[in-house]
């Protein structure tokens, strides 16, 4: 699946790239490791793998996808589950856990709109961050928050996390941190999914509803920039942007779910995307005369840089002079949120005052921020929930047998 050896020092030095240092090295290592012994399971349990498309990031040697999406891997695991006995609820939603003496005891739920308590002999907390909830999201971004796309389900409220919180159990990361993409900003809501994602920005330019460029397209490899990009358009005036290329480009990136905005000229897109169109003709010239001659090559950094420009592009700069011209409008994406569960390295949630909860335990994005401060990896969230879903699970089945 994967087409060469990515190895752990090159794994860590580009997680702590992205994180600028915000992160636990012990776990981030040891998800690293755990990381290549996890196919051999993930294949047990039915899940397959497919090698990587033309236009997804460049990622055939540090990323596997599987076969059918997000969707089969997660229908497969519940098929394992059901074929081993476990019993699955749907409708049904946890209220609150009941911590006492550092030990949850049981659990309120609702099961098909009917209160219950279910008594525990050990928990796994993953139930994802808060992006879901824009209430919370005001409070660290403010009416901004009204412009923001949540990327995937509208139920991840952080109902479990604020109630752990609030009873004692240590929290990790910045509330105002998230895994953040550029989303097509005619994206639903809620629940668009991946096919809304653009990954035009490296072979474009990027305006915002001024028509002005603000941030380098072409600084690093997509899967170690794309996620920055979120936040970057958070930032905005009316947290909106445009991706703009031409015809030269438009075959070089896996499309969104819509159509891109076409026109001839740099005039009519403009008008299309509701910009003005002398001001966006004025930054795409000072664009074009800055790029410098090099030779183009879409797969590595290939040096071909703008020069006195600012902000520069530092990659895959070529001249924006073929019609027809292209352009998709921006949204800032929300994938989950940072704040979280602080853990140890058996995945077991640790208490305000250092001690591990005895028998709850942590997976996912609930506890993800451990490992991402800040910044994002493609793929490095599948790739937490996995390790730390298997030593999350082993333990809780081991404490729950003694």
């Amino acid at each position: 699946v994967l087409t060469d050896a990515y190895l752990e020092d090159e794994y860590w030095d580009d997680l702590l790239r992205v994180t600028g240092g915000n992160t636990d090295e012990g776990l981030a290592r040891m998800t690293i490791r755990a990381s290549s012994g996890v196919f051999g399971f993930m294949r047990e349990c039915g899940v397959r793998f497919q090698p990587s498309l033309t236009g997804t990031l460049n990622l055939s040697r540090t990323n596997a996808f599987f076969l059918g999406g997000g969707k089969a891997l997660v229908n497969a695991y519940y098929l394992t589950a059901e074929r081993l006995g476990v019993d699955i609820l749907y409708d049904t939603e946890v209220l609150a856990l009941h911590i006492e003496r550092g030990a949850v005891r049981a659990a309120d739920i609702t099961h098909k709109g009917f209160p219950y308590t279910v008594q525990a002999r050990a928990v796994v907390a993953a139930s994802g961050g808060f992006q879901g909830n824009l209430d919370w999201m005001r409070q660290y971004w403010g009416d901004a928050v009204d412009n923001f796309v949540i990327r995937g389900t509208p139920y991840n409220r952080g109902r479990v996390l604020r109630n752990l919180l609030d009873q004692g159990v240590a929290s990790v990361g910045d509330p105002t941190q998230c895994h953040a993409v550029a989303l097509d900003a005619r994206a639903p809501k809620f629940d668009g999914g991946i096919t809304t994602r653009l990954d035009s920005v490296p072979f474009s330019i990027v305006v915002n509803r001024d028509g002005e460029r603000f941030y380098d397209e072409g600084q690093d490899v997509w899967p170690k920039r794309y996620a920055i990009w979120g936040r970057l358009i958070a930032q905005q005036p009316g947290q909106i942007a445009y991706s703009v290329c031409d015809a030269k480009a438009v075959a070089l990136f896996m499309p969104s779910v819509y159509p891109a905005i076409r026109a001839d000229t740099l005039g009519g897109l403009a008008e299309r995307l509701g910009l003005d169109p002398p001001k966006l003709r004025a930054t795409v010239e000072r664009f074009n005369q800055a790029v410098r001659p090099g030779r183009f090559d879409n797969t590595r950094l290939d040096g071909s840089a703008t020069e006195g420009l600012d902000p520069p592009k530092t990659n895959w700069a070529r001249a924006i002079d073929t019609p027809p011209f292209y352009g998709y409008p921006l949204r800032p994406g929300i994938t989950f949120t940072y704040l979280g569960l602080r853990v140890d390295e058996r995945a077991q949630v640790l208490m305000q005052d250092g001690r591990p909860a005895a028998n709850l335990f942590a997976s996912g994005e609930i506890m993800a921020g451990n490992i991402l401060g800040r910044g994002y990896l493609a793929g490095f969230g599948m790739t937490i929930g996995t390790v730390f879903g298997r030593v999350a699970g082993e333990q809780a089945a081991r404490h729950a047998r003694n």
